[in-house]
């Protein structure tokens, strides 16, 4: 199948171009992007599980619930271009390779959309955080302060909602997995499936939270409602959808 990720990528031209022969070779080290980017910024996403567990765990407010929430639509993703990928190989589905590996390479885009997401809402959480911590003895002081939080959250509600809608947007390839893809993983769609709805919903609830102290009430309002007809679709979606996955499991 095509829906490879770029780590795998990078690992088939590590390998076919014979880098690590002499001695081991790290992409982290010896590609300029990689090196760039692990130096310009501590990422979620270099941790392992455990490590993001201990974080989370710990007495650090972020990661959040806002996080976890963009973890759990990439895990729900993942599960469905995992089937996608385990039907484009199977035995005598030679004709549905095309479809099954196109299917395959949308969830790798979503699952990246997803996981940027992991990080970008715990920077905008640390945004909202350094407004609050701007000094506010002058008058000038506490203007500048009042305009940064409300720019900081107004970001901060921005980063969940749009989880949710490439969340939302995933719901199609785990119905077209439920519906035409290997019936043998069928249990991995009903995962993957349960993990996008706790995904919107749990995003939802921090665009909420960060909408409270937003003072544009047109604003406010209007991304009150995107949450609320996006958790309205997805609830919907869900339950069409796992109707597909119980009536398959036996």
């Amino acid at each position: 199948s095509e829906g490879a990720s770029e780590e795998d990528l990078i690992d088939i031209g590590i390998r076919s171009m014979g880098l690590s022969e002499l001695k081991p070779f790290d992409p982290k080290e010896k590609i300029i992007e990689f090196k760039m980017e692990s130096v310009s910024k501590k990422s979620l996403l270099k941790m392992n599980l455990r490590q993001f567990c201990n974080e989370t765990l710990s007495d650090s407010p972020a990661p959040g619930g806002g996080s976890v929430a963009a973890l759990m639509g990439a895990f729900g993703v993942s599960l469905g271009g995992m089937v996608a990928n385990l039907s484009a190989g199977k035995r005598g589905w030679d004709d549905k390779l095309g479809y099954f590996s196109d299917w395959a390479v949308k969830a790798q885009q979503l699952k990246d959309e997803l996981l940027f997401l992991v990080d970008e809402d715990t920077a905008a959480f640390k945004k909202v955080m350094d407004a609050f911590a701007l000094p506010k003895d002058s008058a000038d002081e506490k203007a500048a302060r009042s305009a940064a939080i409300q720019l900081a959250s107004k970001y901060a509600a921005e980063i969940p909602l749009r989880v949710m809608e490439t969340a939302f947007k995933s719901y199609q390839l785990l119905a077209e997995m439920a519906e035409k893809g290997n019936p043998a993983s069928v249990s991995d769609v009903g995962v993957g499936l349960l993990a996008l709805r706790a995904c919107v919903d749990g995003a939802a609830m921090n665009v909420r939270i960060n909408l409270a102290g937003l003072k544009d009430e047109k604003l406010k309002s209007a991304l009150q409602e995107k949450v609320r007809k996006i958790s309205a679709e997805s609830e919907s979606e869900f339950k069409k959808i796992i109707q597909i996955v119980e009536s398959k499991l036996g």
